[in-house]
């Protein structure tokens, strides 16, 4: 990877130069790295970066682009998370899952965005039935989350649309068959970039 052309330089240049995470790291630390050819080093402030100060769609790809060159494969994964959050908005939830003996699932959910489950957001069809919609779940951390357990997580919804409502204080239940799998309280709702939070039109 050549610093001249990196997608790390091109991420970089799409920051604020005035940028800065909690521990006061900016764009001229990750153009320190990247004179000296520290690629993981700039990827992981980078990714900071974006986390500290919203970024668009075309910062992540970037980010994702880079960790593919590295063989970061749980990285890409992560930024391509965070490009489609960026284009569709996301809510951030704290997730309980019913024991496996109240009807809960039998096996833990892997860290990560593998799963894609329905949720009852408390939309109902004309006949009264609970009308559920899918959205992709990031479990924060590396450990699994075992049935009964709580997490923080990421929800990333199929149709933004049919979330527009929910508010941090909500409730929604999850469903991977018709019983409940788990119950998720909304903690934060995260716009896509370029729109504001009260703006109702996203």
């Amino acid at each position: 990877m050549n610093s001249q052309d990196s997608p790390l330089l091109k991420a970089a240049r799409l920051c604020p130069a005035d940028a800065r995470t909690e521990l006061g790291v900016g764009v001229p630390d990750v153009l320190e790295y990247l004179k000296h050819d520290e690629w993981e080093m700039a990827l992981l402030l980078l990714e900071e970066l974006g986390d500290a100060h919203p970024q668009p769609p075309e910062f992540w790809g970037l980010l994702a682009d880079a960790a593919r060159l590295m063989w970061l494969k749980s990285d890409v994964a992560w930024c391509e998370w965070r490009r489609s959050e960026a284009r569709t908005g996301a809510f951030l939830a704290e997730l309980r899952l019913l024991p496996a003996g109240e009807g809960g699932r039998t096996t833990s959910i892997p860290a990560g965005g593998l799963l894609r489950p329905m949720w009852d957001l408390g939309r109902r069809t004309p006949e009264g039935e609970p009308l559920l919609s899918i959205a992709g779940l990031w479990i924060e951390g590396r450990d699994p989350l075992e049935p009964g357990g709580r997490a923080s997580v990421r929800l990333l919804p199929l149709t933004p649309e049919h979330w527009r409502h929910l508010k941090p204080g909500d409730v929604i239940t999850m469903h991977e068959m018709r019983p409940p799998t788990g119950t998720a309280h909304v903690v934060e709702v995260v716009p896509p970039v370029g729109y504001m939070r009260d703006d109702l039109t996203w």
